[in-house]
């Protein structure tokens, strides 16, 4: 059996790439979904992904997002992308229950909180 650290790995570089390739049609990256996503205040909510400034500036020409968060047209975006991802996530866990899932990002979280502490 793989570590878990291999799997952490392959999966984040398979949603990665899946789902850019699902918005690519859009011009888009999961960067960009992510902060449509958060709406008003993407900067906080998505520090941990780093500086983002070039993903909301990209939103800002399209329209999508202007000094008080999402636009109407962003809005719109978003919900349109929104069906998109929704019928990917439930792609990804197909045949996972949500005990399952909830368990599994339970102990990620942990995992992560075990190293914070060091």
């Amino acid at each position: 059996m793989k570590p878990i650290g291999f799997w952490f790995a392959h999966l984040h570089q398979a949603l990665e790439s899946s789902l850019d390739h699902l918005l690519a049609a859009e011009s888009l990256t999961r960067r960009h979904w992510q902060v449509l996503n958060t709406g008003a205040s993407p900067e906080e909510a998505l520090k941990p992904f780093g500086d983002l400034r070039e993903t909301i500036a990209d939103l800002r020409l399209r329209g999508w997002m202007d000094e008080d968060g999402l636009t109407e047209a962003g809005r719109a975006a978003h919900l349109r992308l929104k069906t998109k991802v929704g019928e990917f996530r439930s792609r990804v866990t197909d045949g996972i229950s949500d005990e399952e899932y909830r368990a599994t990002v339970g102990v990620l979280e942990r995992m992560a909180a075990n190293l914070a502490r060091e």
